[in-house]
This record gives structure tokens, C-alpha cells and sequence, in this order.
């Protein structure tokens, strides 16, 4: 299958030995539904898809599967749209990620004694956010419940970040997910809200040379993050059936570039924490620029189509958008949605029965009961060890300085 273009939203003739000098083209003087289909095609080449010039048509086909480099290629562009938008506030925090970020000469000495901070007040969220920019995929929040986490350690005096973890509430429907734990539409209705989606996860300099993301996973599914979980829910119910919502049995999380090396091999009491159970079909957004959305939005707005959201704020409202689009132009949307990016899927049961209740089949957990200080000393042993005896770490953990750490 292939998605098919009117020569007519290119502003010049294309050279048919290299009809991929469209990605050059600065767009000018066309409708708003041009402008978009040509934004599309655009991203769509700089993904590597076949471009083939017919009598009047430009058809494009995607690659059977995209490669890493590729993939991360495309996430710089996002992660580039992103922070140029927030430049501004960007520059304004910066003093505040460095102020809480440590040294590597006093990394390498410390004990590492990490304690989990939920993000509260407005600083916290701040300094969240900042560090997540940090990072080479772009940031984006999800939607409905979110639990924000700072890692601190303790045995330095600054008490600096190790790293940030974030849970949101899990997407409602992913067909590999649903036949893991077996769920039909009306089980998964019931029990979803027993799940949370890790959606940041990882490590900031200097701890991250020493596998500090590790770290911040084996956290994640200690008692702590439980306890923190029932706090801040603990007096809520469910909209429909008014039952309580403050037991958490399983996180899903999802890794972009394949199988991931933070997750993989994390096993305590010979358990393994983070189980791999397939990948998603590749539906989604990412394969498409936050330029491209936006025009988009523009050309929904001016038909008078409202899409019910405001960019930004989460892939599902995206997804929305870009169906609609697609229908608009007169696309196969679900084609355009689909070659979008595969994630592999982790599952991190909190409870030795967390599938039989999760699918309706028990009532009654049987928490794996793994203690902070557990899992901290199996990651010191296990991985930390082995990590400060290599040369080429050490070495770039103590070439680290918070006032070296930048965004842009």
C-alpha cells in the first residue's frame, strides 16, 4: 500500500533523478490543505519512505521497518520544535536543574542512598520538567491521573537528583496489552484503573554512567512507589461504579528503540521485574512533526472542525487530529497512522497474582513485598560494582559539572 500526492502542492517541477529535493522546499503561496499534504510528504521522505514519481501523482510507501538511527533522528526534530517553543522558560530554569545536580568528583565517593520526592509545588514540577528536556526523545505529558517522582541522594549533602520516574494513567486501549493479561472490553472497563503507565523513566549526569536508570526502574516496583500510589488515591473512586481505586497492581511502560537495555535483565529474588510482552503495532504520532500537527489543527480550525482538545496535551487527542485530517485530504488515515513507530511493551507485576485479578480471575493480591533498601543493594552489587571499576566511566563521571548541564 502507498499514500498518494497531487503533483500540484510542489511549487516546482521535481527532478525525476532525485525527486527527494521536495525535503528542500520552502512552501509558499498554497491553500492550507496543500500546505498540510505537503508537510506530510515531507516528513514522511525525511523518514526514508520510497518516493515514486507516476503521470500526476507522487506515491509514497514505507520502509518494512524503521531503523534506530532513524527513529532517533525524528525524535531530535520533535525534541527541537519542542524546546524552541519554550526557549524562553527554558533559559529562565536553568539555574534551578543545576542547582540540583551533583558533582561526579563527590558522585564517585558517594554512598548513594536514594530517596523518591513527589513533585508537589510549583518548584518541583519545574525542575521535573526541566530535566526531562534533557533528554533526546521530546517531552509530553499524559492525560488524567500523574504521579510525578524526583530521585534524590541522600548521602550528599545537596541531596541531588539520581533521577525522575513518572506514572500516568494507563491508555485505554492496546490490543498486545489487552491479550497478555486477557482482557475483553468490559474487564479491562472494571480493572484498567489498577494500572498505571511509566512514561519517564532514567537518569541524570552523573548517575546515569553509573546505570542510575537501573536504579530508578528497580524503584519503581518497590513498596514505596505502592504507598505513594494509595496516598495520593486512596479517597478516590471511579466515576461509574464508585469503587476505590487506591490499590496498584502492574505498571506498563514501553521502550522506542527496541529491546531496552535499561530493562532488560532487572531481576530480584531470581524474579524478573520488567517482562517484554510484544510490541505495538505502530500506531501513532512521532513519525509526524509538531509543525505538520499544527497545520493541521490550522486546517481543521478554518473548516470549522473542532477536534475537543488543545495541542499538546496527549498522543490519543494527536491521533484524533491526524484521522481527521487524513479524512479531510482524502487519505487512508489509518494507514498514515499506523507506520508510525513500534514500541516494545514491559509489564512490571507488583503482586504474584497481579494477572489473575487484573483479568477477574482473584480478588486478593499477594504483593511482592520488595523494600527500597532491597533493591538498592542488589543494584549496588549487581551493577553499580562493576561500573566504578571501568575506566572509561569513571572518567566521565568525573568530568561532570552541574554548570555544565544545558538544554539547547
Amino acid at each position: 500500500m502507498s499514500l498518494q500526492f497531487n503533483l500540484d502542492i510542489i511549487p516546482h517541477k521535481l527532478s525525476e533523478s532525485n525527486p527527494t529535493d521536495i525535503i528542500q522546499i520552502n512552501f509558499k503561496g498554497k491553500s492550507k490543505k496543500q500546505k498540510v499534504k505537503f508537510l506530510i510528504l515531507r516528513d514522511l521522505l525525511n523518514l526514508d519512505w520510497q518516493i515514486e514519481l507516476c503521470k500526476n501523482k507522487i506515491e509514497v510507501r514505507p520502509p518494512k521497518s524503521y531503523d534506530k538511527d532513524t527513529i532517533k533522528n525524528a525524535m531530535s526534530v520533535k525534541r527541537e520544535e519542542l524546546i524552541s517553543k519554550n526557549k524562553i522558560w527554558i533559559s529562565k530554569h536553568l539555574d534551578l536543574a543545576r542547582k540540583n545536580l551533583a558533582n561526579g568528583f563527590d558522585v564517585i565517593e558517594s554512598q548513594i542512598d536514594p530517596f523518591i520526592e513527589v513533585c508537589e509545588t510549583k518548584t518541583q514540577h519545574s525542575l521535573f520538567r526541566m530535566l526531562r528536556y534533557s533528554w533526546s526523545s521530546p517531552y509530553s505529558d499524559y492525560v488524567g491521573r500523574r504521579i510525578k517522582l524526583l530521585i534524590r541522594d541522600r548521602a550528599l549533602p545537596n541531596k541531588p537528583i539520581i533521577g525522575i520516574a513518572a506514572l500516568g494513567s494507563s491508555i485505554i486501549h492496546i490490543p498486545e496489552r489487552d491479550e497478555f493479561i486477557g482482557w475483553d472490553i468490559k474487564t479491562r472497563t472494571k480493572n484498567l484503573v489498577y494500572t498505571m503507565d511509566a512514561f519517564v523513566i532514567g537518569a541524570l549526569p552523573p548517575y546515569n554512567y553509573l546505570l542510575g536508570g537501573k536504579l530508578i526502574s528497580y524503584l519503581l516496583a518497590t513498596n514505596e512507589v505502592r504507598k505513594i500510589y494509595y496516598k495520593k488515591y486512596k479517597n478516590r473512586k471511579t466515576i461509574i461504579d464508585k469503587r476505590e481505586a487506591n490499590s496498584l497492581l502492574g505498571i506498563f511502560t514501553t521502550s522506542l528503540y527496541g529491546r531496552s537495555s535499561q530493562y532488560n535483565r532487572l531481576k530480584i529474588r531470581d524474579e524478573l521485574l520488567y517482562k517484554e510482552i510484544g510490541h505495538t503495532k505502530g500506531y501513532g504520532s512521532l513519525h509526524l512533526s509538531n509543525e505538520t500537527i499544527q497545520e493541521m489543527c490550522s486546517l481543521l480550525k478554518s473548516k470549522g472542525i473542532n477536534v475537543n482538545h488543545q495541542f499538546g496535551n496527549g498522543p490519543s487527542w494527536v491521533m484524533r487530529v491526524i484521522r481527521t485530517t487524513g479524512d479531510l485530504l482524502g487519505f487512508d488515515s489509518n494507514f498514515l497512522l499506523k507506520h508510525s513507530f513500534k514500541r516494545n511493551i514491559y509489564f512490571i507485576p507488583l503482586a504474584k497474582n497481579s494477572i489473575e485479578i487484573l483479568s477477574g480471575n482473584n480478588k486478593r493480591p499477594k504483593y511482592y513485598n520488595y523494600t527500597k533498601k532491597e533493591v538498592v543493594e542488589f543494584w549496588k552489587e549487581r551493577w553499580l560494582k562493576n561500573r566504578k571499576t571501568n575506566s572509561e566511566v569513571v572518567f566521565n563521571v568525573l568530568n561532570f559539572k552541574p554548570e555544565n548541564f544545558n538544554i539547547f
